[in-house]
């Protein structure tokens, strides 16, 4: 295989990659958390830059929540432990309301829905609902790793 070759395929890969809603959400992620790191809090081009790629990764969720909510409502495999169904499926309840809520957080925040204190309430809600999505995960985690060795 030349080099022009593997060139092609890796390119190809990229491509793939790249044509996903969630590898590009990813990246913005990686822009924002860096500019955030980078900006230490103070105003400047790298604060500006963490808002704006903040505003931008919430168009990359829209209907995501549909992902979490068929999860929700699909029959758990045989055999799963009690324990863990039920928390796999209190992390998907409060994951897609996370999601759905941060659509709601994100219309505020472009000056679609007007409501800016109700916005911000259901921005603090949704916080809260993604906590509680990523305690259950890492309790998933810690169940598996214990019953699972």
């Amino acid at each position: 295989m030349s080099s022009l070759d593997v060139a092609r395929a890796e390119l190809a890969l990229a491509v793939l990659y790249l044509n996903k809603a969630e590898a590009r959400d990813k990246i913005c992620r990686a822009i924002q958390y860096g500019s955030k790191f980078i900006s230490d809090g103070q105003p400047g081009t790298a604060q500006n830059v963490e808002k704006s790629t903040s505003l931008a990764r919430k168009v990359f969720r829209l209907l995501k929540f549909i992902n979490d909510l068929h999860a929700l409502i699909s029959p758990s495999p045989q055999g799963t432990p009690l324990p863990l169904v039920l928390l796999g499926k209190s992390k998907n309840a409060l994951l897609s309301t996370f999601l759905f809520l941060d659509q709601i957080v994100w219309l505020g925040r472009s000056g679609i829905y007007k409501n800016k204190e109700r916005a911000e309430l259901i921005g603090r809600v949704s916080l809260f609902c993604w906590m509680g999505s990523s305690i259950c995960s890492v309790l998933v985690e810690v169940f598996c790793s214990s019953t699972f060795p």
